[in-house]
């Protein structure tokens, strides 16, 4: 099949099969003479893997060491996909039972304690923990949980979301500004001070973790949610502060 009939068939974009080949995660088995990708049924295959482990929120970088391992094996990879699948499934149904009832108890049909407004929520599941822990090191996530864990005993965390929901919007309204200027520093400033009241950020882990709002493509897509671009802008307004405040 040719790279446009593959991407009509799955529903993804010619340019990301085109992305998949240079990174070489999914490598067409033939290209022709002119240039086309011709993709085979294992290449089709394993597109269909690259998709369950994105739609579990692999990076793609994890899923290219996963499949192309000399230990992989396609069939213990789709149990594992099927039991994980099955884990979201059952997160998701507790969730809509909670809005649900929710729903009922705003109609005055049903009573909910304050414990079952909460039921199903979980913040303990941090998918980007795994490339802290490598960048930033163990202590300075250990003390993120253990404020997180803190703000939920309080009964803390949904105020301080509010606070972070505000902020990005906040820096969404200045993203096509210049990163240097003193609207746009001012702004990411707030941003160092309130990571700061979740972990223990220095100047060099700020500025690092703004890269890694480009370079993962799950955070890009969480923050370019409040406006296309703020990724990038925050990356370069990040890298500006920390560098000005530097030696």
């Amino acid at each position: 099949m040719k790279v446009k009939e593959v991407a009509d068939l799955v529903g993804i974009s010619v340019r990301t099969l085109h992305h998949y080949d240079e990174i070489g995660l999914l490598i067409p088995d033939q290209v022709t003479e002119s240039g086309y990708r011709d993709y085979s049924e294992r290449n089709l295959e394993l597109l269909q893997q690259i998709l369950f482990f994105r739609e579990l929120g692999f990076p793609l970088k994890k899923i290219k060491t996963i499949v192309t391992s000399p230990s992989f094996d396609r069939l213990e990879a789709l149990r594992l996909h099927r039991e994980m699948l099955r884990e979201k499934r059952s997160h998701l149904d507790q969730l809509l039972r909670t809005v649900e009832k929710t729903i009922r108890h705003a109609k005055g049909e049903v009573t909910m304690t304050n414990q079952e407004k909460f039921k199903g929520f979980d913040f303990g599941n941090n998918p980007y923990e795994q490339e802290a822990r490598e960048r930033f090191g163990d202590k300075a996530v250990d003390d993120s949980n253990a404020k997180i864990e803190s703000m939920k005993k309080n009964g803390q965390i949904w105020a301080f979301q509010d606070e972070v929901n505000e902020l990005y919007k906040k820096l969404a309204a200045v993203r096509h500004d210049d990163p240097a200027s003193e609207s746009s520093q001012e702004a990411i400033g707030g941003w160092f001070e309130l990571l700061n009241k979740m972990g223990s950020y220095s100047l060099e882990a700020f500025k690092g973790l703004g890269q890694m709002y480009v370079d993962d493509e799950r955070f890009t897509k969480n923050i370019d949610q409040f406006g296309e671009g703020l990724a990038a802008f925050m990356r370069d307004a990040m890298a500006i502060y920390a560098d000005s405040r530097q030696g």
